[in-house]
């Protein structure tokens, strides 16, 4: 495809993934109340021993918290639309038996973005409590609602891109760009970055949090890498063969 073409893909597969994620926040501003209710119950736990509480600094913020909120859950909620937009931008480069994959790489993408999201948020309750146990008894904490809701979000987010990015690994090895061999060579700097990543999106003093976000990436790492030679075994034997069975030919 020339550079036009390409633009041009660009441009439809942002906007169907654009008009996606805003029907699904849509959606997300009719419940954003219950899950704003739901978020806030680390500080709700936290304020009876010590005083913490989420405040409002501007005329407008309780509703762009709701509509943040409301983006947020159509993101998510529009994963399985926007994760193939990505694969049908890329699928016009492939050959016609390469596209086979975009059924396995949906299918894996999906419940991976899902399972990073729900990590991010199944840890954020800790990591809040854990950062303002810091604060002396005596002091009082006051919390910006959008600081509080951006904290959550990035955190959710990043979890969950992060958890996506081992399929990218096994696209790359099917189409050829990358080989089995060259993803384990970098496993040094992969398992760096992952700990780096933790240490970011967890910017807490909390190990086991780091632990929690680290492990099943570096497992995700290691089992994109096993996928990788597999595939890379199978075509070698289907050269192999083919060679064999060329040679006979020519004998």
């Amino acid at each position: 495809m020339s550079l036009g073409a390409h633009l041009i893909e660009l441009r439809k597969r942002l906007t169907i993934s654009g008009i996606a994620i805003f029907l699904g926040a849509i959606g997300g501003f009719i419940i954003a109340p219950t899950l704003w209710e739901a978020l806030s119950e680390p500080i709700e736990s936290i304020a009876a021993s010590q005083r913490a509480t989420i405040n409002y600094t501007g005329i407008t913020e309780a509703f762009d918290t709701n509509v943040q909120i409301a983006f947020l859950v159509g993101i998510v909620g529009t994963s399985p639309i926007w994760l193939y937009q990505i694969w049908a931008f890329i699928v016009p480069a492939l050959l016609r038996k390469e596209r086979r994959y975009a059924l396995a790489f949906v299918g894996s993408a999906i419940p991976l973005f899902l399972a990073g999201a729900a990590l991010g948020a199944i840890i954020f309750p800790r990591t809040v409590t854990l950062l303002l146990s810091f604060a002396p008894e005596d002091f009082s904490t006051f919390l910006t609602a959008r600081y509080f809701l951006d904290f959550f979000i990035k955190l959710v987010l990043a979890v969950g891109i992060a958890f996506v990015l081992p399929v990218f690994l096994v696209l790359f090895n099917f189409i050829g760009i990358l080989s089995a061999k060259a993803v384990l060579k970098g496993w040094r700097i992969a398992v760096l970055g992952i700990v780096i990543f933790t240490a970011l999106a967890t910017p807490s003093a909390d190990i086991l949090a780091m632990f929690m976000l680290a492990i099943p990436m570096v497992g995700l790492y290691y089992l994109a890498a096993g996928v990788a030679w597999l595939h890379d075994r199978a075509v070698a034997r289907r050269l192999a063969a083919l060679e064999t069975d060329t040679g006979g030919l020519l004998a």
